[in-house]
């Protein structure tokens, strides 16, 4: 598959450890609810709309790339499009964010996805593949495009909870009465996973990146049993199956709350490692080691911070990390009603930073 040659890999110089003219940066859900353009477009189509609609899906993904000067895109998807392929039935609720409304209660129920698998992810889930090629064409090699995503326990969060939870405790109840019931699930997801990512990679993504965004509801232990050896299964598998075809896809891995596995996150077979705001970037570099680039990791509130202190935040938080092995982001997703003058702002900070 031909693709317009790439103008600018700051980013994908940064996953491979090499020299950068500035410090990449882009924003996990950069294109999303904060951004008017896109709540204009939201207005005419519901969100699995967008998502299953490639044209949409591609528009939605460029909205930020024309507003703002980021170092990499991020497909328009969702996470839980594996679980709808999966037969569960998802819905975006205005005010609520994502319900299953028939969520898996007992671990018979997981006799409900068994039907649906193998997944056939080129008949299930294709149209990711075609936004992601559509929209490396339209990207017209202005920045890298990442594809993504859940991990086996997110994903296994929200098919359990029936959506969002302060708690995660109807799925961590599965942990502690029905631990080999719940590692089934966890591999039949994995296999999943796998799948899916192998076929973004051959859609065009330039990096895959798996949010384990729910890791920080698990103890050391939990996450070593029931994430760790999942997460490196992905990273181990997908390589394995593209690394003849395609060369190298790199991956990052962003285990949100997961502090006290860094050393084994920079392990795992990832070249990216993400990090969330509670942790220290020298701290962090210390840990996971010298041959992994680090990403993240500002507080997502700091973007409603006045400009000034904005620019501070960000330009020391850079000098922590270094120019090295370093991608900027936040350490989460950003907010929906975070000021898009204060996105710019941010940007600026870290191309001016480490210079």
């Amino acid at each position: 598959m031909s693709f317009p040659p790439l103008k600018n890999d700051n980013f994908l110089r940064a996953v491979r450890g090499e020299k950068v003219d500035h410090i990449p940066v882009w924003i996990m859900r950069q294109a999303g609810r904060y951004l008017p353009e896109f709540r204009e477009f939201r207005e005419k189509h519901n969100f699995f709309e967008i998502c299953q609609t490639p044209a949409y899906a591609t528009e939605v993904t460029l909205q930020p790339i024309r507003r703002y000067p980021l170092d990499a895109s991020i497909i328009f998807s969702d996470i839980l499009v594996i679980p709808q392929a999966l037969g569960m039935t998802v819905e975006m609720r205005p005010g609520v964010g994502p319900v299953l409304p028939e969520p898996l209660v007992t671990v018979e129920d997981i006799g409900r996805l068994e039907k649906y698998v193998p997944v056939n992810v080129q008949e299930k889930l294709g149209y990711v593949g075609e936004a992601i090629t559509m929209t490396r064409k339209q990207l017209e090699g202005k920045v890298p495009l990442i594809g993504f995503t859940g991990a086996p326990w997110t994903l296994m969060c929200y098919m359990i909870e029936g959506g969002g939870s302060k708690t995660m405790s109807k799925a961590k109840k599965w942990i502690y009465k029905s631990p080999q019931e719940t590692k089934k699930l966890l591999s039949l997801l994995t296999d999943v996973i796998v799948d899916y990512l192998v076929m973004q990679a051959n859609a065009g993504a330039q990096l895959l990146q798996v949010f384990e965004s729910n890791a920080e509801y698990l103890g050391p232990d939990q996450f070593d049993e029931f994430s760790l050896p999942y997460l490196k299964q992905i990273a181990y598998r997908v390589k394995e199956k593209i690394g003849c075809e395609l060369g190298t896809v790199p991956m990052t891995v962003f285990a949100k709350g997961a502090h006290y596995a860094l050393e084994k996150l920079g392990q795992s077979g990832y070249e990216v490692v993400g990090i969330d705001w509670t942790v220290d970037p020298v701290e962090a570099r210390k840990r996971v080691g010298p041959n992994v680039t680090l990403q993240g990791n500002l507080d997502p509130c700091a973007l409603y911070a006045p400009k000034e202190t904005l620019e501070k935040m960000a330009k020391t938080m850079a000098e922590k990390f270094g120019k090295h092995r370093y991608i900027a982001n936040l350490g989460h997703g950003i907010y929906p009603d975070v000021p898009p003058e204060n996105v710019e702002i941010f940007i600026n900070a870290i191309h001016s930073a480490c210079q």
